[in-house]
């Protein structure tokens, strides 16, 4: 039995949600989402979205929860919003960005610069003596990591010195290395 999709998703003052056939739209101060659903029931009781299944088949019971927490996701996302921290660990690695564009310095021949999705709002902070961050935040949490592991891709941390990009609070699994 799912014990997520059981659930109720609580809706916040100042979002609405809409139910048309199989599709749900969520409203808030940040934004709209929209999302496709089969294989569940979706209602609104008294202020909070419940999901259920029709059957307790295994394509049910997959659904029931996964559903239950994209709902929440979106919920959230319009009412909050979603960030993403990533620390460029390296000598000479840096950020900046101008608008929607992030331009990366990360130890190749020529800088890396990214467009980003309108949707997701993007900030690098450099303060001397620290690593440079880039701050990821948007409505939309699949977006945004999506942007963000595209962005880690171009450089993963490596095991022996740690340096790359990684998220804000990861840890890496260092190895010792060779000893002469």
């Amino acid at each position: 039995m799912s014990r997520i999709g059981n659930n109720p998703v609580s809706i916040p003052e100042g979002v609405t949600v809409e139910l048309k056939d199989n599709e749900i739209t969520v409203k808030g101060k940040l934004g709209e989402l929209v999302q496709d659903f089969s294989g569940v029931e979706v209602a609104m009781e008294d202020g909070s979205l419940m999901v259920k299944r029709p059957s307790d088949s295994k394509e049910h019971k997959a659904k029931h929860g996964l559903y239950r927490s994209l709902f929440l996701n979106m919920v959230e996302g319009v009412s909050k919003g979603w960030t993403k921290e990533l620390e460029l660990v390296g000598v000479g690695y840096r950020a900046s960005n101008q608008g929607q564009k992030l331009d990366l310095a990360l130890g190749f021949s020529h800088n890396i610069v990214l467009e980003i999705a309108p949707e997701v709002k993007i900030e690098t902070i450099s303060e001397k003596g620290k690593n440079p961050i880039v701050k990821l935040t948007s409505h939309d949490k699949q977006l945004v990591g999506q942007v963000a592991a595209k962005i880690r891709a171009f450089r993963k941390p490596e095991p022996y010195k740690g340096k790359g990009i990684r998220f804000v609070g990861e840890q890496i699994r260092r190895k010792a290395g060779k000893s002469a």
